[in-house]
């Protein structure tokens, strides 16, 4: 079963006292629809509608109030109206934007049902006449398959358990690495972790790859204003994946001739489809972290698998003993901010990254990320201390002495020096460890 963690926030959501409709969302084929299918087995009465099929849709079309809504969908799906336990499942909701403004009036007339909505919604960023009503509704967000997540698929239940345990357990190190490892080659696409738990065959994951490749295409002709737009958005979508983990332009982007705008539109679009994220700079080392919407962000992807395949290095992946040696460690890096941000599932959870520019010197931190009243640098490296000198710079001017290496090594805490002399405390985290940082920030900095 994947997303268990999402189940358990589903859980926490249904015993809410003042519940609100749960608005789920995520890229396409992330598994929205089979969270709430494995949910509802908790419930007495399990109500699916499909708003891109013509009868379910037209169940908001017939300006019913929200008795006579009930009325009717409880009749057509053959259920019982009566205060047993419901759940109501509105999957690709923005197809009838109808049904979205029927969120508000189910929360304010019809609390005792739960109801739990999902979709794309790329149609409801250009539709203007679509918007979810506000404070009726709460949100939460699905990733791709964690390394834990992935870790349960392979039936690697006791690997779980060692993850889990803070500190990992020296003598896990080696398998978990190698098993981190198939992770990052592999990715976190449902579909493509299930078929390979299920055949232990990577040759036979070409075909699915491309199939969500060809889905993503597909998806195009519904969200673009016109035909311009539409070939800037298929040729983010075609070039992206050589560029993840890279500083880019929004003017040429992807070696072509588009201007700025058409293209910080196109990806503001599939940002909005989750499909990937542009990551900003910050040059805070104190609270707030804010980002610097001025400078150049870095591409995060959606799905470091996909990245692999559809840049053509898979090859290498599986055949490297370091990650970090693969394009210029940037698939290390892209791995790493996808089990970040996998730790959160709120839309407010963003990755920023650490900038100094300066004329002599520039200095760059791979993530910074608050703890508490603190902001803590996390360095993606495989040398030795001593040529952090990013981190260094960093620490020399926050008001802590904190900070994090994620590498091919051995977990180990260590007091360090600065080039400029400042002691501080170096969490030195195996990679495997990064969907695990919450937790280790916490015992590093009590400890």
């Amino acid at each position: 079963m994947f997303h268990r963690e999402i189940i358990s926030e589903l859980v926490a959501w249904s015993n809410k006292a003042n519940r609100k409709p749960l608005v789920l969302r995520g890229a396409r084929q992330v598994g929205k629809t089979t969270c709430v299918n494995l949910f509802s087995q908790s419930f007495e009465q399990y109500i699916y509608l499909n708003l891109e099929l013509s009868e379910d849709s037209a169940l908001f079309q017939q300006d019913y109030t929200v008795s006579e809504f009930l009325e009717a969908l409880f009749f057509l799906k053959n259920k019982q109206k009566n205060q047993q336990k419901t759940l109501i499942f509105i999957d690709e909701i923005q197809a009838e934007p109808k049904a979205v403004a029927m969120l508000r009036y189910l929360y304010e007339q019809a609390s005792e049902y739960y109801v739990i909505a999902a979709g794309s919604l790329l149609e409801s960023v250009l539709d203007k006449k679509i918007s979810f009503p506000v404070g009726r509704v709460e949100y939460l967000r699905l990733y791709p398959v964690s390394f834990k997540e992935f870790l349960y698929a392979m039936g690697e239940e006791q690997a779980v358990s060692l993850l889990e345990k803070i500190p990992c357990p020296a003598f896990a190190h080696d398998k978990l690495l190698k098993l981190f490892h198939k992770y990052t080659l592999i990715g976190g696409m449902p579909e493509i972790v299930q078929h390979y738990a299920e055949h232990r065959d990577l040759t036979s994951l070409s075909s699915l790859y491309k199939s969500l490749l060809v889905a993503y295409l597909d998806d195009v002709e519904k969200y673009a204003n016109n035909e311009k737009h539409s070939r800037v958005i298929r040729h983010i979508i075609q070039t992206a994946f050589h560029f993840a983990g890279e500083r880019i332009k929004m003017v040429g982007f992807g070696h072509s001739n588009y201007l700025s705008r058409e293209i910080s539109e196109a990806m503001q679009l599939l940002e909005k489809a989750f499909m990937l994220q542009r990551i900003y700079p910050t040059t805070a080392t104190e609270l707030p972290l804010l980002p610097d919407l001025k400078k150049s962000p870095r591409l995060q992807l959606l799905d470091t698998g996909l990245v692999n395949y559809f840049s053509g290095i898979q090859q290498e992946v599986f055949a490297t003993k370091d990650l970090n040696v693969l394009y210029k460690g940037r698939i290390t890096e892209h791995i790493v901010g996808q089990e970040i941000q996998a730790q959160s599932h709120l839309l407010l959870n963003k990755l920023c990254f650490w900038v100094r520019q300066k004329n002599q010197s520039n200095a760059e931190v791979d993530f910074v990320v608050q703890q508490g009243s603190k902001i803590i640098p996390i360095e993606v490296k495989s040398g030795a201390t001593g040529r952090l000198r990013s981190l260094h710079q960093f620490v020399e001017r926050t008001n802590h002495p904190f900070a994090v290496r994620l590498y091919a090594g051995q977990l180990v805490k260590e007091e360090s020096k600065t080039i400029a002399g400042i002691e501080f405390q170096l969490l030195n985290l195996p990679y495997y460890l990064a969907g695990e940082l919450d937790q280790y920030l916490e015992w590093f900095i009590e400890s």
